[in-house]
């Protein structure tokens, strides 16, 4: 190559970089992606958290689009941003994207922004808390709107059992354990389990099954992960959420908490959605989010320290498609 020709592919690397840090070279939009770390907001939500007006966020967020850092995901009639998560470690302009973000994450986050997100979580806490507080007596028939409960429990328990020759499993968490139709599995595989749902009206439901059962390994819990977390005496060989992560306000905390929650070697298993656009699943169903892409899953997973394992993707009449994902925490190093 000669030096004219390297001098011009140089020149075109650097205009391709330019948009990214033009994009990126503002305060707000560096405080923007900070916030975007492991949550999903809709413009109004930005807008609330930068206390900003709607017409201002949206071109700071079309302009983060347009240079790759941030890409749009549909919630229904509403559009939520993420960080990009496709990022191709072989090309300058994803390398360039993947160290802004870095660099944005190592940051502390502002009080008052914490303060502001938290309350958006609660909001979202309180209408998923608001919907089974409603239909808990109908909640099987809700949910077997989208999904029979036996086409992805089914699969999460053969995978589990198939684990249990080559590992042993002592104390398990299952989070959101609904009317408890997941807990015969694990109370028959585990010496002890722990069941943590933060709405009374399932919980009364899932004692009901444990009563019936007799499944007297069972605890029954009321309160979240983060809850379990703080009170930091407790560890676990298994942890298992059962389309759960739809209904909850910040799904990535969901493997954060479950990761400090796991003992090394330990398995976190997801049964959930696929990303989806059959938005009356929300007033159906009491969703907060249409599924999720296996990528997002992945990338939360990295960032709690967890490993990707087995994957079952299961497709369903209705247009639906279940993934069963396997994430696991790593041994410690001798």
């Amino acid at each position: 190559m000669t030096s004219m020709t390297q001098s011009a592919a140089g020149a075109a690397s650097l205009n391709t970089l330019a948009p990214i840090f033009k994009a990126s070279g503002d305060p707000l939009r560096l405080e923007i992606l900070r916030v975007l770390r492991r949550d999903t907001f809709g413009v109004l939500e930005l807008s609330q958290l930068f206390d900003m007006r709607q017409s201002g966020m949206s071109h700071h967020l079309k302009v983060m689009h347009k240079a790759g850092l941030l890409e749009p995901q549909r919630e229904g009639n509403a559009i939520f941003y993420r960080r990009t998560l496709h990022l191709d470690n072989h090309k300058l302009t994803d390398q360039a994207i993947r160290q802004i973000f870095e660099a944005v994450d190592r940051a502390p986050l502002p009080v008052h922004l914490q303060e502001r997100i938290d309350e958006i979580r609660n909001q979202r806490a309180d209408q998923s808390q608001a919907f089974f507080a409603r239909h808990a007596e109908q909640f099987r028939e809700q949910q077997e709107l989208i999904a029979a409960f036996e086409q992805y429990a089914d699969p999460a328990a053969e995978l589990i059992r198939a684990r249990a020759s080559q590992q042993s499993w002592h104390q398990a968490l299952e989070i959101g354990p609904g009317e408890g139709g997941f807990l015969p599995v694990l109370a028959e595989l585990c010496d002890q389990v722990v069941a943590v749902d933060n709405s009374s009206d399932m919980l009364a439901k899932a004692g009901q099954t444990c009563a019936g059962l007799k499944l007297d390994n069972v605890t029954l819990m009321e309160g979240t992960t983060s809850d379990l977390r703080q009170a930091g005496n407790r560890r676990f060989d298994l942890v298992v959420a059962n389309m759960v992560l739809h209904h909850v306000p910040s799904p990535a905390d969901i493997f954060l908490d479950a990761a400090a929650l796991m003992v090394p070697g330990a398995c976190l298993l997801i049964s959930d959605l696929r990303s989806h656009d059959q938005d009356w699943a929300k007033a159906n169903c009491g969703d907060l989010w249409l599924g999720f892409e296996p990528e997002e899953l992945n990338a939360w997973a990295s960032e709690a320290g967890l490993t990707t394992g087995e994957s079952l993707f299961i497709g369903l009449r209705n247009g639906f498609q279940i993934q069963v994902r396997e994430f696991w925490k790593p041994e410690d190093k001798e």
